[in-house]
């Protein structure tokens, strides 16, 4: 729905079909992480993704989860990108180290690679509100990777 009648604007599109989609899931907290890539796949599924047009790859954790986003962005096989997995605050300041560095480290891969990279990193206190989140954060992921992947193609469709 249009906001102003003289300004042409853009609108958000979950229209999943034809989509790459690639996924990095950390299998630190590994079951968190699977539910975060349960609820992603379902999503993309409920969005009309095909499963022949998603890889999924795992890493031990989440500061590897960069380094393969940018592998995977640069290969030009994907139209968008998910990052999976989950930090929880422990007793020590390596919490604030991993959560600060990776979401650094995602951010600056899609912004050189021009691959959109849904970041459903999870960073909680503790084991409860990693599980009461793992589902949501992982629907949200896919969601947002498939509507970036559509605007950017309208983005760069009005350029030629």
């Amino acid at each position: 729905m249009a906001r102003y009648d003289e300004i042409e604007e853009l609108e958000p599109g979950l229209d999943g079909a034809g989509l790459r989609i690639g996924i990095a899931m950390s299998r630190f907290n590994i079951d968190v992480g699977e539910g975060l890539l349960s609820g992603a796949v379902d999503e993309l599924k409920r969005l009309g993704v095909c499963d022949d047009d998603v890889l999924i790859t795992s890493v031990p954790g989440a500061l590897e989860l960069p380094l393969t986003l940018q592998v995977m962005a640069q290969g030009g096989q994907f139209d968008a990108l998910l990052a999976l997995g989950c930090v929880i605050r422990g007793e020590t300041y390596h919490f604030e180290i991993v959560s600060n560095e990776s979401a650094r480290g995602i951010t600056e891969v899609q912004l050189h690679t021009g691959v959109p990279i849904a970041n459903g990193v999870l960073t909680t206190e503790d084991d409860d509100q990693a599980l009461s989140r793992m589902h949501i954060k992982g629907r949200d992921a896919a969601q947002a990777a498939v509507e970036m992947a559509n605007l950017l193609r309208q983005l760069r469709a009005r350029r030629t």
